[in-house]
């Protein structure tokens, strides 16, 4: 009963969301590491936007006819649970001529926000068990 309540469900996504920070702050540090490294291309995380479309509301989305057993649903419901960080590469841009795409001033922004994050994230974690302790006593 405990374990599927809006408490756990929110702990559990604060805790997957800090995971991912943990994730992304290894691709930037290893973006940054590989700064002058010839072709090197930078690494990005996406988890938020996945997490997101998880957690919206399914009301707003077409519906497919399915007439054949081996069509794909448009949009199939996903669990929050499976949503996992996911590193790519990008391809798209180029800074210099040796085929190197890492803007080390980027890669500095976004471990700045990406550590802001942790914090936060860490932040209110720490605060939901305070509260829970309140709760128990």
């Amino acid at each position: 009963m405990f374990l599927d309540s809006g408490f756990m469900q929110t702990q559990d996504i604060l805790q997957r969301s800090m995971s991912a920070s943990i994730v992304r702050q290894e691709v930037i540090a290893d973006n940054v590491a590989n700064a002058d490294t010839p072709h090197f291309k930078r690494r990005e995380v996406a988890f938020e936007s996945e997490l997101t479309r998880a957690l919206s509301p399914r009301e707003d989305r077409m519906e497919a006819a399915l007439t054949h057993k081996r069509h794909i649903p448009f949009n199939r419901a996903k669990d929050y649970r499976e949503v996992k960080p996911v590193v790519y590469l990008d391809y798209t841009t180029s800074y210099r001529n040796d085929g190197n795409n890492v803007d080390i001033e980027k890669e500095m922004v976004d471990a700045r926000e990406n550590g802001l994050r942790y914090t936060a994230l860490a932040q209110r974690v720490s605060d939901n068990f305070q509260l829970l302790n309140i709760v128990m006593r």
